[in-house]
């Protein structure tokens, strides 16, 4: 009898009882969240509204990251403990958490113990639930659009942001319908996860049950965000329309709004990419820019180069997805090149990519080169980075510096590794790091100094992601992190 005969029923059920506790981690992640408002993660990787295949392979994955095995059973006794102990309000990393639990278990006599001492100040008592901040939409293009799903899908208990209006040009039932069909379907990210319906009545969207407003308005200092009930607004502004102090400065001529995020490089205003510079002090500043796609992708890995090597100068150059400011045949268009029809070329472009370093990294920028090609694919781009560092170093210890940046440390969330041999462009679409270093492909030359990282960025969905992040920062309510 072929031996492997028996083997595959043993198989089949063990999988089975490991996909039965990766199905009871997902409801008490589901419970963590909607309960006490608490999103748990494995090492940056989201429990939330996965399947329990996927559960298993974050654990494959975290395994990689932490160099020792995490099995979902641990994960489990670490997410019941967490709900046991009564934090609120933050955000908690298994990964970590379980990976120290193994290390440190002889110290401590329970989980709950460990527990206590590991994250003092996330009780209930210490943090209370923070009062919800509502959100305006200004636009409703690419970005203000993923930003909707997910405002949506992060709103939770209702304690952080909450998606209330959004200000468009044209109205009407058919116009109405048209918006909820661009929400409720997307060709690069799928449906919509939930229900959205038109409400001409009300002139609003219904997403998942909660109203939200269609406010039509020529122009931002027209609008009384008071007389629908709104008060100590947070504006997001993707239009790409305004993009000075002065113009973003007429949203705060509305009535109700107190803050403005503009999704895109803002001048005479703070650039911020999460993650590096958002913990400055900005005093009393209420509008702000969370800087480009490509800024975002590629300042985190530069900050981890800059501060373990030092970088005496360098070159980017992006391989980016063709935008809606290209032509889709050959047409008119008042910049050089971007007229030739977008979806069967490659398009040499500039890019402020290198200026705009200096505006979260003060100094760097000004040691950098940068050009642009956009390419036919509709998302997914790539940053090549080429470093003249000051510290000569290996590939193994430079590959090493980024995978530790991706595990531990601030820029968790920006910085993911890859170990993959195959990763291509589509594999990076849906990706909610901003940055995702390609280890595989880094180059190092025989002087152990001039260096060649390749950092893919989804430049829709991980730039919407960083979005968030700052949104919720600037608006004073993000989850206190362990991570």
């Amino acid at each position: 009898m072929n031996p492997t005969a028996n083997a595959y029923p043993t198989s089949v059920q063990a999988r089975i009882a490991l996909e039965k506790s990766a199905t009871d981690l997902l409801k008490i992640t589901n419970d963590l969240y909607y309960d006490r408002n608490i999103e748990v993660v494995l090492f940056r990787q989201a429990l939330l509204n996965q399947r329990a295949s996927e559960v298993l392979q974050a654990h494959e994955h975290a395994a990689v990251m932490a160099d020792e095995r995490i099995s979902v059973d641990d994960s489990l006794g670490m997410a019941h403990a967490i709900y046991e102990l009564g934090v609120h309000n933050a955000s908690l990393d298994l990964g970590r958490l379980g990976t120290e639990w193994r290390r440190e278990a002889a110290s401590f006599l329970t989980r709950k113990a460990f527990l206590q001492a590991k994250l003092k100040g996330f009780s209930t008592a210490a943090r209370p639930a923070s009062a919800p901040v509502d959100v305006v939409l200004y636009g409703f293009g690419r970005i203000g659009r993923l930003v909707a799903r997910e405002l949506i899908a992060q709103e939770g208990c209702g304690e952080q942001l909450r998606l209330r209006a959004i200000v468009v040009r044209g109205s009407g039932a058919e116009d109405l319908e048209k918006r909820a069909s661009l929400l409720r379907v997307d060709s690069i990210h799928g449906p919509f996860p939930g229900t959205v319906t038109a409400d001409s009545a009300n002139n609003a969207i219904i997403v998942n049950g909660r109203p939200v407003l269609l406010i039509n308005a020529a122009k931002p200092e027209d609008i009384d965000y008071t007389s629908y009930g709104l008060r100590n607004v947070l504006v997001i502004d993707n239009t790409g329309a305004f993009r000075d102090r002065e113009a973003l400065a007429r949203h705060q001529q509305s009535k109700g709004c107190t803050k403005v995020l503009l999704t895109a490089p803002g001048k005479g205003i703070p650039n911020v990419v999460f993650g590096v510079n958002h913990g400055q002090d900005w005093g009393s500043e209420r509008i702000f820019s969370a800087a480009s796609c490509t800024t975002n992708a590629i300042v985190p890995v530069l900050k981890v180069i800059e501060d373990r090597y030092g970088i005496e100068q360098g070159h980017i150059e992006t391989i980016h997805a063709y935008t809606n400011d290209q032509n889709l045949v050959d047409n008119m268009h008042p910049k050089y090149r971007r007229g030739r029809a977008a979806a069967v070329n490659m398009v040499i472009t500039e890019t402020g990519a290198g200026s705009a370093i200096d505006k979260a990294i003060p100094g760097l920028g000004a040691k950098f080169t940068s050009n642009a090609i956009r390419v036919p694919v509709p998302n997914g781009s790539l940053a090549i980075l080429k470093l003249n560092l000051s510290k000569a170093t290996d590939r193994s210890a430079l590959n090493a510096a980024l995978k530790a940046a991706a595990y531990q440390g601030p820029l968790v969330e920006q910085i993911k590794y890859s170990t993959s041999p195959e990763l291509v462009s589509s594999d990076i679409v849906g990706d909610s790091c901003c940055s995702i270093v390609d280890s595989e492909a880094t180059l190092l030359h025989a002087d152990g100094r001039n260096a060649v990282l390749y950092v893919w960025y989804d430049n829709e969905y991980g730039y919407t992601r960083q979005v968030m992040r700052l949104a919720q920062h600037i608006a004073g309510v993000s989850r206190k992190a362990y991570h």
